[in-house]
C-alpha cells in the first residue's frame, strides 16, 4: 500500500532494526519505544485491522509473538511484557497496518495495567453481559 510506513519497512525502503523475519511476518524494534526492546510484529502483507487478516496469517503473527516474547524479555532483562494490538483509530492505532506491540516491563517502569486505559468504564449488569455474550457467540 502506498503511504504505509510499515509496508515501506517490509520493502526495505525504510531501514529497521529487524529481529525476526520469515515469508509472512516481520518484527522490528519500535522507533519510538515505550521501553528498551519494544518490538512490533507485523504481517508483511498490508492489512489494516486484525479482523481483516486471513486466519492463517493471524496464526503466523501470534506464533512470532509467542517465539519473540521470551527472547525479548531475556535480551533486556525484563520482568514481564505487555502484548497489545490497537485495532482501529478509535483504539489508538496510529499506523493503519496490523501490528502487535511487545513491550518489556519491569516493576519500576511506572506503566499501568490494561484496565487503566479507560477512565470512564461502563457499569454493565449481568443480564447485559449475557446478552452481549450471546450476540457475539451467534455472529
Amino acid at each position: 500500500m502506498s503511504d504505509c510506513i510499515f509496508c515501506d519497512i517490509v520493502d526495505g525502503d525504510i531501514p529497521s532494526h529487524t529481529v525476526h523475519e520469515n515469508e509472512t511476518v516481520m518484527a522490528f524494534l519500535d522507533a519510538n519505544p515505550l521501553a528498551r526492546g519494544h518490538t512490533l510484529v507485523i504481517p508483511k502483507a498490508h492489512h489494516e485491522r486484525v479482523n481483516d487478516l486471513p486466519a492463517d496469517l493471524a496464526t503466523d503473527i501470534f506464533a512470532a509473538v509467542h517465539d519473540l516474547t521470551g527472547r525479548i524479555e531475556r535480551a533486556v532483562d525484563a520482568d514481564a511484557t505487555t502484548i497489545a494490538f490497537n485495532n482501529g483509530p478509535a483504539a489508538g492505532q496510529e499506523v493503519p497496518h496490523v501490528h502487535a506491540h511487545i513491550v518489556p516491563r519491569s516493576e519500576a517502569d511506572g506503566g499501568r495495567p490494561i484496565h487503566a486505559l479507560i477512565e470512564d468504564r461502563p457499569d454493565v449488569a449481568d443480564d447485559e453481559l449475557a446478552d452481549v455474550a450471546a450476540t457475539i457467540g451467534s455472529t
